[in-house]
């Protein structure tokens, strides 16, 4: 499956961190169930969801739950590599099938809020330990890229 399959498929992300708001912003303007993983505490769970109220009607709104969503089909990551085996840990226990990763660094070796180059010894590590684990791995595209090309309700 490439990119656009797999977010056409999934009902829930889990977003354990990100390098900028649009990444959890555009994945709810796509129509995606949204819980963000946005601080180092086990409460530290919210949902980003389209406004449908009468009053800032469109707009993408965060609600604090303070627990982790009971499934989710894709992770995205945007944490350092060192913790991929308790992402994959999680995406286990929440039944998802895909890790998507962002280093958040451009090929230049600066930060980039889309950036998604890894080193390649790094990125084949990465890799093997997630597909050993039975999950997919995808660290290119920008997810925010393959969110604005899906269509919306």
């Amino acid at each position: 499956m490439n990119a656009i399959e797999i977010l056409r498929v999934v009902e829930t992300v889990l977003v354990i961190d990100w390098p900028s708001k649009e990444v959890p912003e555009l994945l709810a303007r796509s129509g995606l169930r949204v819980v963000v993983h946005g601080g180092p505490g086990p409460e530290d769970y919210s949902i980003y969801e389209i406004n449908k109220g009468e009053v800032n009607s469109g707009e993408v709104m965060e609600r604090r739950t303070g627990r982790p969503p009971e499934r989710a089909e894709l992770i995205y990551s945007y944490r350092p590599l060192s913790e991929l085996p308790g992402i994959i840990a999680t995406a286990k226990e929440l039944g998802a099938k895909t890790i998507w990763y962002q280093s958040g660094v451009a090929a230049t070796g600066g930060k980039d809020p889309r950036g998604c180059w890894v080193a390649d010894e790094e990125l084949t590590l990465a890799r093997n330990l997630v597909e050993a684990a039975g999950l997919r791995f995808i660290a290119d595209p920008y997810i925010g890229e393959v969110a604005r090309s899906l269509p919306t309700d």
